[in-house]
């Protein structure tokens, strides 16, 4: 953990420090291309002056965009890499996809991994030597992951940090919460051709930090609180049924279809992560590591004790570990 000093640390966010992001992140190119059926993608790139550097694609999660991982593409620039991250469809600065703009939704989840495809053959690779590492957060993960099965040689090595392999249904057993998604979303379909917020699911809405269960960090929290309320366009608020549908389907085709996994992963995972299955990681780098053996080193997720959901948000101690793993694992398949 010797080099954890060199990322960006909590008391930085709110003094001087934090300018020196903020103006680093003013150098970046930010653009836009079209993506499947047209939709507006947005994304944010950082080349290095050095040639032939190597390259890091960020996926965020659901909700986030590009704008919330000006920290860590600080830091990982900094460690000499070209960065690289996109917006997904439906949230961030990309188009969105509903009349209500704070509904989360996407026609196919295919649509996310074709975007991200489109992205990294026609815009990241045409500006750099070799093939890019892959960084995958939450939702991300996801979108990687079925990236990776469709493009098995595409990508050096890939990091999925509390990858949304499946969800968490809490005290609800997950058959009876499939099953549950499964009636809303035909219901939906019979009775109108607007898509519906999932039960318990409403328009954004930031929950107190005392009740927050994506990081132990006050002050990463408020930080992207107050990003979030200072750019009312990357709000969004909870998920649809047909988001649920589409990502359960998703998730199944992960599993159907892990022999088509070639790329070198590292799962890590957060030890009190609430918001997505830990066993579904579990699983997944079980059978993984019987069929590809570099793959989730021992046949197990790397478990980061105690964190929350949001490794690169989390506190220092979380974070650093985060960070140290993923460039380790890069620098493996360099």
């Amino acid at each position: 953990m010797s080099k954890c000093h060199q990322f960006n640390q909590e008391e930085n966010i709110n003094n001087k420090h934090s300018s020196k992001v903020t103006s680093f992140w003013q150098q970046g190119d930010f653009d836009s291309f079209f993506g499947i059926d047209g939709v507006d993608i947005h994304y944010a790139q950082f080349i290095q002056k050095k040639h032939k550097a190597p390259t890091i694609v960020v996926v965020p999660g659901r909700c986030e965009s590009y704008l919330k991982y000006q920290e860590l593409t600080f830091d990982l620039y900094h460690q000499g890499y070209n960065i690289f991250v996109i917006d997904h469809r439906g949230q961030g600065l990309s188009g969105r996809l509903l009349t209500n703009i704070n509904k989360g939704y996407v026609t196919k989840f295919q649509d996310y991994v074709d975007d991200l495809q489109y992205f990294i053959k026609e815009i990241v690779t045409q500006q750099i030597s070799g093939k890019p590492y892959l960084l995958a957060h939450s939702m991300g993960g996801t979108i990687a992951t079925r990236f990776m099965q469709d493009f098995p040689n595409a990508i050096k090595a890939a990091v999925i940090s509390s990858p949304m392999l499946g969800f968490n249904s809490a005290l609800v057993p997950k058959s009876i919460a499939k099953l549950l998604v499964a009636i809303k979303y035909q219901l939906n379909k019979l009775v109108s051709k607007t898509p519906w917020y999932f039960i318990g699911q409403k328009g954004y809405s930031p929950v107190n930090f005392t009740k927050n269960n994506l990081t132990h960090s006050s002050q990463r929290y408020q930080h992207f609180v107050n990003l979030y309320k200072d750019n009312k366009i990357i709000q969004l608020g909870g998920v649809t049924t047909h988001w649920l549908a589409q990502s359960i389907e998703a998730q199944k085709i992960i599993f159907t279809k892990i022999s088509q996994l070639k790329t070198p992963i590292l799962l890590l995972q957060a030890g009190s992560d609430k918001v997505v299955c830990q066993q579904a990681q579990n699983d997944f780098c079980q059978q993984l590591h019987v069929l590809q053996p570099q793959s989730c080193p021992n046949g197990i997720p790397s478990r980061i004790e105690q964190a929350y959901h949001e490794l690169f948000f989390e506190t220092d101690n979380y974070r650093n570990q985060a960070i140290f793993q993923s460039l380790n694992w890069f620098k493996k398949y360099n």
